[in-house]
C-alpha cells in the first residue's frame, strides 16, 4: 500500500502586542475607515524588538507537536518558510532546530512569501510518501514588521506578525490529495524589498532611500491575487478528483478581504465555509496560512472527513494550493 502524508498537528504563536488601525492613524496618513474598507483589516501583531521570526516559530511548533503527540526527538525534517529569516544564516529552521533540541532532523528554509507555507508542505509531502521521513515540521512564520516603512501607508497597514505550523507524517485514509505550485517570475518586481541581497548590498545609499522594506504594485498584485487564487483552488480540486460542490471548507492566504470574497464566489462558496482572520492579524506572509489553518481546526471549524482547500499566492509571483481530507 501507498503511504500517505496528511496534518497530524497544528499549531501558532502570535505577538502580544496588538496594533489597531487607530494605532496606525498616529503616525502614518491613513483612517480607520480607509483601512478596514480598502482591506477588511482592523488590527494586527506586531513583535517587540527582542523577537525575531525564529521565536514565533518556536512557540509555534511546540503547540503543533503536542497536537500530533510527538517529541522533537521524533522530527525527522524542520522547513521553515519565511522571507524574514532571523539572518542570512544560518536558516532559521536550523535556529529552531537548536531551540528544540531535535538533533535527529535535517532543517532548511523555503522562500516563496506569502505561498511558503503550501510550497513547504509540498515538500514534506513528498519526503513522507516517499518513506524518506516520519515526520516533517513544517513552519510559516514571520515578522514583517521589521522590514516596514511606516511612512508607506500603502504597505505598513497590510502586515503582521506571526507563525503557524504544522506536522506531516503517515495517515491511514485522506490527507494530502493533491498540490498545485506556480510561479510568474516576471512579476517579482511588484512586491520587494530591494537592498539587502548581493544584487544590491547595504550600503549608506540604500539605508537613506530606504530600500531595505517592503515595495509593493498593490494594483499589480490585486489583480494577480483575484485571479490565481481561484484558478489554484479549481486546478487543485480537479486534480484531487472532487468536485467544488464537494468543498467543506476553503483555507486562503489572508492578505485582503476582497480578494478572499472573491476567491468565494467564483468557487460558489458561502462565507461560512470560508476561513477569515484577517481583520484579527493582518497579512502575516508565510505564516498566514497556517495560522488560519491552526485556528479553524483549534475552533471545530475542519472536521474529520471534511474535504479542504489552502491556498495563496504571494511575491515571487508565486502561487500555491493542497487539496486535504482531514
Amino acid at each position: 500500500m501507498s503511504i500517505r502524508a496528511g496534518f497530524l498537528g497544528t499549531g501558532s504563536c502570535l505577538p502580544e502586542k496588538e496594533f489597531t488601525n487607530f494605532d496606525m492613524e498616529k503616525i502614518v496618513d491613513t483612517t480607520d475607515e480607509w483601512i478596514q474598507t480598502r482591506t477588511g483589516i482592523k488590527s494586527r501583531r506586531i513583535a517587540d524588538d527582542q523577537t525575531a521570526t525564529s521565536d514565533l516559530a518556536y512557540g509555534a511548533a511546540l503547540k503543533a507537536m503536542e497536537a500530533a503527540n510527538i517529541s522533537a526527538e521524533d522530527l525527522d525534517m524542520i522547513i521553515v518558510a519565511t522571507i524574514t529569516p532571523d539572518m542570512h544564516f544560518p536558516s532559521t529552521a536550523c535556529i529552531v532546530q537548536d531551540k528544540l533540541g531535535a538533533d535527529n532532523a535535517s532543517a532548511f528554509d523555503v522562500s516563496a512569501a506569502c505561498s511558503g507555507f503550501v510550497y513547504a508542505s509540498t515538500i514534506a509531502k513528498q519526503f513522507v510518501e516517499s518513506g524518506q521521513a516520519k515526520y516533517v515540521l513544517v513552519i510559516g512564520a514571520e515578522t514583517l514588521s521589521k522590514i516596514l516603512d511606516f511612512t508607506d501607508r500603502n504597505t505598513c497597514v497590510l502586515f503582521g506578525d506571526g507563525a503557524g505550523a504544522a506536522i506531516i507524517g503517515q495517515v491511514p485514509t485522506g490527507g494530502i490529495i493533491a498540490t498545485d505550485l506556480g510561479a510568474k517570475g516576471s512579476g517579482g518586481k511588484f512586491l520587494t524589498v530591494p537592498a539587502g541581497g548581493s544584487r544590491m548590498p547595504a550600503s549608506q545609499e540604500t539605508i537613506d532611500n530606504r530600500l531595505h522594506y517592503i515595495s509593493m504594485d498593490g494594483s499589480e498584485v490585486f489583480k494577480f491575487a483575484v485571479r490565481i487564487m481561484a484558478s489554484s483552488s479549481k486546478t487543485v480540486v480537479e486534480k484531487a478528483g472532487w468536485s467544488v460542490d464537494e468543498l467543506d471548507y476553503l483555507v486562503p492566504h489572508q492578505a485582503n478581504i476582497r480578494i478572499i470574497n472573491s476567491a468565494g464566489k467564483k468557487l460558489k462558496l458561502p462565507p461560512e465555509k470560508v476561513h477569515v482572520n484577517l481583520d484579527k492579524f493582518g497579512n502575516t506572509s508565510a505564516g498566514s496560512v497556517p495560522i488560519a489553518l491552526d485556528e479553524a481546526v483549534r475552533s471545530g471549524k475542519i472536521k474529520s472527513g471534511d474535504k479542504v482547500v489552502l491556498v495563496a499566492f504571494g511575491g515571487g509571483l508565486t502561487w500555491g494550493a493542497l487539496a486535504v481530507e482531514f
